[in-house]
């Protein structure tokens, strides 16, 4: 449902800045840092036109590259299947190529805001998405347990959601200091964040998500934390997140994460591909005209990597799916960080052995979605008795749990994302194909609606996607588990190498995972800016005085440190 958590400090002043999404973790303005005229810093023209790999071609892989491009260095970026990575929108064979379904990222905060720098540099549209009672979403019934509920407005539900959601109000301020640290992040109040997330990780480190619901007085009944994890804030249903550690879920709720979300017109995809194709008016080195595309035959990235090992003068070596063999001064990793221990074959001496331990652990959340394309928005169409839209966002404890209904005006074909699941729900459909899943979803969706006949307004095959069965990627994003603060501080925090042994640096870890955010996109830019200030420092640059990087303010905003002991 929409979000439930306070917002009185939102509405009491609409003049405050944004929350952006740097979380509570590491306080730094990377959307400052993005728009300063003084760019992102320098590098001695001596290292004007070094190579650099950089690993995966995702949103992150794609950012490092732009940047580093910029910067005057020549990035390598390797890929192994798709520029775009969990921004992959495909669209449906035979059909208009208008009609898209958006297999990974489809939705977007504006507290994303480095993000929304890439989005405006290469000038795409945004518009509402049509999450659960959100303004844009015309309608949402809630059904549960066989009974379903007709909403316009979270006050059209029963009272026991309202009170579902008074209890996770309540449960965040009274034992996550909500309002507080709210304020902080709008204010951007570096201190006071520091102050309040430090106690917070020192008391909830060890806590799982229901384990903080259940000691909330709020939540003494169980009747309502079923419904909380079946409905849940903002997106839907949290049931699946309750394994995982509280600590997760605040970095959400804090930064407005799972609210007013915004969905990229024509699809995710194309900010990773028009990136990659873009000429940067401000460039160091290369002539105007240069582009990633440019820089790579044919204009197409490298093969998969299937080897990384150090070598003499501690560079990197990468060996690529084609044998080719090349030796960097520096690499950037931002691939699914399992592929390390599996699909590459890696020395023990690319990482520390406390790093190794931190990407082994890392526990990655399973997601499935299936699309089908349909003749237009007949969702839209009002039952002559009720009056009411004959089909709606539909949140529900049957097997499709999140029905998401998506058009483009009312003459024009449409898409249904029929089922969008998490963790167990998504290993169901594991074994099944496109069409398998599509009976299924559309028996429980007739349950639901027994007076609507969806299959007669689908016009084409069901497009699906299993992220745990992606030979690249083994899993959507991760999501830590209680106790796994500490793996995710070594592993964001890698960017920052003077601390390690000099036979141990010039690899800098990136991405969804490496970030405090992760299942968001802003994460993955985030984590790539901190690996570009790392090579940049790496190989003897140095940010301007006037905009000072992520690096260069670390020991201000460094993550808590907790004891090994």
């Amino acid at each position: 449902m929409t979000s439930t958590v306070p917002n009185a400090i939102e509405h009491a002043d609409e003049q405050q800045p944004p929350i952006t999404m740097f979380g509570p973790d590491f306080p730094y303005a990377y959307d400052d840092f993005l728009a300063h005229p003084a760019g992102l810093g320098q590098i001695p023209a001596t290292a004007h036109g070094a190579e650099v790999a950089v690993i995966g071609g995702g949103l992150s892989g794609v950012v490092a590259a732009y940047e580093l491009m910029k910067m005057g260095l020549k990035p390598v970026v390797y890929e192994a299947d798709r520029i775009g990575g969990r921004l992959r929108t495909v669209g449906f064979d035979g059909c208009d190529p208008s009609l898209t379904a958006e297999m990974g990222a489809m939705r977007f905060p504006p507290s994303s805001t480095a993000l929304q720098h890439y989005i405006d540099l290469v000038g795409l549209e945004t518009r509402a998405f049509p999450n659960p009672l959100a303004e844009a979403t015309p309608s949402t019934v809630v059904d549960l347990k066989g009974e379903s509920h007709y909403a316009e407005t979270l006050d059209d539900l029963p009272q026991v959601y309202r009170d579902v959601a008074e209890a996770w109000a309540k449960c965040l301020e009274e034992g996550a200091d909500f309002s507080d640290m709210n304020r902080a992040l709008r204010e951007r109040d570096v201190p006071r964040i520091r102050e309040i997330w430090a106690k917070l990780v020192e008391k909830l480190d060890n806590q799982t998500f229901y384990g903080f619901l259940c000691d909330s007085e709020a939540f003494k009944s169980f009747r309502h934390r079923e419904i909380f994890g079946q409905v849940g804030f903002g997106t839907g249903g949290w049931d699946t997140d309750f394994p995982n550690s509280i600590l997760e879920i605040l970095r959400v709720v804090y930064t407005e994460a799972d609210d007013h979300h915004r969905g990229i017109v024509g699809g995710s995809q194309q900010l990773p591909l028009r990136l990659w194709e873009r000429e940067p008016e401000k460039i160091v080195h290369w002539p105007h005209g240069t582009s990633l595309k440019s820089l790579h035959l044919d204009g197409e990235p490298r093969p998969a990597v299937t080897r990384l090992n150090r070598t003499a003068g501690n560079r990197i070596t990468v060996t690529d799916a084609d044998g080719d063999i090349r030796t960097y001064r520096a690499a950037i990793f931002t691939a699914q960080s399992w592929m390390l221990l599996s699909k590459i074959a890696c020395d023990d001496s690319l990482f520390p052995i406390d790093h190794w331990t931190a990407i082994e652990r890392t526990h990655y959340m399973e997601s499935s979605k299936l699309f089908v394309p349909v003749d237009r928005p007949f969702w839209l169409d009002k039952d002559e008795v009720t009056g009411r839209d004959v089909m709606s966002m539909t949140l529900t404890d049957r097997m499709t749990r999140g029905t998401y209904l998506l058009d483009d005006g009312l003459d024009r074909p449409a898409v249904i994302c029929l089922s969008y699941t998490w963790c167990d729900d998504s290993l169901k459909w594991l074994p099944l194909s496109a069409n398998e899943r599509m009976e299924v979803m559309l028996k429980s969706l007739g349950e639901i609606y027994p007076k609507v006949d969806i299959r007669k307004h689908v016009i084409g095959n069901p497009v699906t996607v299993s992220w745990e069965n992606e030979p690249y990627f083994m899993g959507a994003f991760k999501a830590n588990l209680p106790g796994h603060y500490r793996y995710q501080r070594r592993l964001f925090t890698h960017f920052m190498q003077e601390r390690l042994p000099e036979d141990k640096r010039g690899i800098f870890l990136a991405g969804d995972d490496i970030s405090w955010t992760a299942g968001w996109a802003e994460g993955a830019v985030q984590t790539a800016l901190n690996a570009v200030w790392g090579v940049m420092h790496h190989l003897g640059g140095e940010t301007d005085a006037t905009n000072p990087g992520p690096g260069d303010l670390f020991e201000e905003i460094a993550p808590v440190e907790l004891p090994e002991d």
